[in-house]
């Protein structure tokens, strides 16, 4: 396993058993991202690096009882509370790895990742894997519940010009990566980029 691996599992599972407790808020933000990506009954959609499955529930309801739904972390003990949560109830948890997923190649519709791309040790590799899973014409939606200016506030730091988030930054490394930005918001109260896998 890659130091980068070792160090997101010890991060994340260290902070498992409490994450949600410590964002209590943050469902409806989560619903609201999960209406941009369009969803219709029966899609196919995946949570990648979806934690404790905060995303799964309204991207259930976003693809219906004929939808398939999958939700995919590299940190056990972060798909064991969402087991506990009972989040798998609403899709499938896999212990995987965004960078080598486990799926056939334009198998999805969509993909939504939550607090991803800060955690990504090659995002421009990384994200051409989530382009590979979805078919020409699907979705990605990268999300966090708070903009950037208020994330940094929450760690203590400064937003830094090189932050992949920031949209001069963001546009190239997703056009570079199989995807065209086609909308951008970083609020307060959200960041949401909306791409769409090119042809």
């Amino acid at each position: 396993m890659s130091d980068d691996h070792t160090h997101v599992q010890e991060f994340f599972g260290a902070r498992a058993a409490d994450w949600d407790a410590r964002f209590p808020d943050d469902g409806p933000a989560y619903a609201a991202a999960v209406v941009g990506l369009g969803l219709r009954e029966g899609d196919r959609v995946l949570d990648a690096g979806c934690g404790t499955g905060r995303a799964l529930p309204p991207l259930r309801a976003a693809v219906g009882p004929s939808g398939v739904v999958l939700g995919a972390d590299l940190t056990p003990a972060m798909l064991q509370a969402a087991v506990r949560a009972g989040r798998d109830r609403d899709g499938q948890l896999l212990l995987a790895d965004v960078a080598a997923l486990p799926l056939r190649a334009e198998s999805l519709d969509a993909v939504f990742g939550a607090g991803l791309i800060s955690h990504l040790p090659d995002p421009a590799e990384n994200l051409r894997e989530l382009a590979r899973v979805v078919r020409p014409g699907g979705t990605l939606a990268l999300f966090h519940p708070i903009g950037r200016a208020a994330l940094a506030a929450r760690q203590g730091r400064q937003i830094t010009p090189d932050d992949l988030r920031a949209e001069p930054n963001l546009r190239p490394l997703l056009a570079g990566s199989g995807w065209r930005m086609t909308s951008y918001a970083d609020e307060d109260t959200r960041f949401l980029a909306l791409a769409v896998r090119d042809a």
